[in-house]
């Protein structure tokens, strides 16, 4: 109903991409994804992904889809960026190794990384994350990441943001990201990071700023690794 909804809003005969926006405790997968298959089978919709699943419920998902022939997820929408990379532990590999493409949500973390905040006009209630800011990550270790992206947005001539979103659409794996805008300015500026390039000392500067600590078992299996490269070496 929801989707035949969208339909009579949009005037349109079928939807490009349907995504299951979060996930639902109540309903059985199964049954979900039956009806995901239904709507792709009659027509209505071509594709199908999900956003803000856990890795593990994805991949159920995408077995289940498999073995019964069913539409398979093709897009999982989920949040990345500079200072929130947990995407990379699990969700991001599992969608590397399923063939499931990465469209990033607030890239730009809530409009922290677009550079127009500072430490002194954070709570600036006029700014939008005075008022809406759900993404958790420390901001004073927030504002030294912008430290460095302002050094090299400085060293090309572009904005905080433009390297921001450079850095994401350098990520293997990552298909599109999702800007929003309230002016036509910041569009046009966004758009630019398609034409911007950062060298390979840039990417590690911001890697190793932002890098995830690992979490059990990716440190385990990594230590065993680095121990048998060791022992290879001799």
């Amino acid at each position: 109903a929801a989707a035949e909804a969208s339909l009579k809003r949009l005037g349109t005969d079928y939807i490009d991409l349907y995504i299951v926006h979060k996930t639902d405790p109540f309903t059985p997968l199964e049954e979900t994804l039956e009806a995901l298959n239904d709507l792709v089978r009659q027509g209505k919709v071509r594709y199908i992904g999900f956003s803000n699943w856990p890795a593990w419920l994805a991949a159920k998902a995408v077995q289940i889809q498999r073995e019964r022939g069913w539409a398979t997820f093709i897009s999982g929408q989920m949040y990345y960026s500079l200072v929130g990379r947990d995407v990379e532990y699990d969700i991001l590999p599992f969608m590397k190794g399923a063939g499931v493409g990465l469209t990033v949500w607030s890239p730009l973390a809530g409009g922290f990384l677009s550079g127009k905040y500072s430490r002194s006009n954070l709570q600036d209630p006029d700014g939008r994350l005075s008022g809406f800011d759900i993404i958790p990550f420390d901001k004073e270790w927030g504002f030294t990441v912008l430290d460095h992206v302002h050094s090299i947005a400085d060293a090309h001539g572009v904005t905080a943001a433009q390297v921001s979103l450079a850095w994401l659409l350098s990520k293997n794996g990552v298909s599109s990201v999702l800007v929003g805008a309230s002016k036509m300015s910041q569009l046009e500026d966004n758009l630019k990071a398609i034409d911007l390039e950062l060298t390979a000392e840039e990417m590690l500067l911001l890697d190793q700023a932002t890098q995830p600590r690992p979490l059990y078992p990716n440190w385990f299996a990594d230590s065993m690794l680095d121990a048998e490269h060791m022992k290879a070496l001799g």
